[in-house]
């Protein structure tokens, strides 16, 4: 399992807003603002970030998941090795995410990754490399299989009308690509919303049709929180985030 950490941060809502080029705490660290509202501490993606719209974890890499492991790891071992299916890795890539055993041998477990170098060969072997204090709980073998996951706090993307990966907060101000800040998750904000228009006391969801944005939540996607007043089509409504 990850480290244990402290409780999360307590500081005043004003210190969320800005942003850093430098990474200054772990990626998804929570704090908490004198309100009780909740945030991520996040980098963002190649597109900076927008106040009021929403956004996902990084998009799920299809050939990253359900992969062969290619040598057997006993339990106890630091170190689990895949072969990718398809697309190449880039170095430390899933550094602070996760690799899930999905199948076969060991099935059921979830490690975190520490670090991993790079594979620019589309199906070469790529080793993780788990954080520090885990290790392999139930030994693998050749049969196992095994699924990438990235942090969902790095390189943060804006929520597409076509859903690539999962939604972690909403921006709280604009922050340039490549750039670490905070986006909120939990608590009132202004939310852009798509065509739709809802009421108050309406579970709201990620938006189907328009990018970052909310709308009325029937079941399609899961909720993320609800309208606290009634709300106006394509313009930035206050909802109620309840994301973490």
């Amino acid at each position: 399992m990850a480290k244990i950490t402290h409780d999360p941060i307590a500081f005043s809502n004003a210190k969320i807003f800005g942003a850093s080029t430098t990474q200054e705490m772990d990626l998804g660290a929570r704090a908490v603002g004198g309100d009780g509202s909740e945030y991520r501490y996040v980098k963002v993606g190649g597109t900076a970030l927008v106040a009021g719209k929403l956004y996902d974890g990084p998009a799920t890499i299809d050939n990253h998941q359900n992969l062969a492991v290619n040598t057997a790891a006993s339990a106890g071992a630091t170190t689990i090795s895949v072969t990718l299916g398809g697309t190449a890795a880039t170095a430390n890539q899933y550094a602070g995410g996760y690799i899930v055993i999905n199948d076969e041998d060991g099935e059921g477990y979830t490690y975190s990754i520490k670090s991993h170098p790079a594979q620019s060969t589309t199906t070469g072997s790529l080793t993780v490399t788990l954080a520090d204090g885990e290790t392999v709980q139930e030994a693998l073998t050749t049969s196992s299989e095994a699924s990438l996951v990235a942090n969902q706090y790095s390189a943060i993307i804006i929520h597409a009308a076509t859903e690539t990966g999962v939604a972690v907060g909403v921006a709280i101000d604009d922050i340039a690509a490549s750039s670490y800040g905070w986006i909120k998750t939990r608590g009132p904000v202004a939310l852009l919303q798509d065509s739709s228009a809802g009421n108050a006391g309406q579970a709201v969801a990620a938006s189907t049709t328009t990018d970052g944005a909310g709308t009325v939540g029937t079941g399609a996607l899961a909720p993320i929180g609800i309208y606290i007043d009634d709300g106006t089509s394509t313009e930035y409504n206050p909802v109620f985030l309840m994301m973490s």
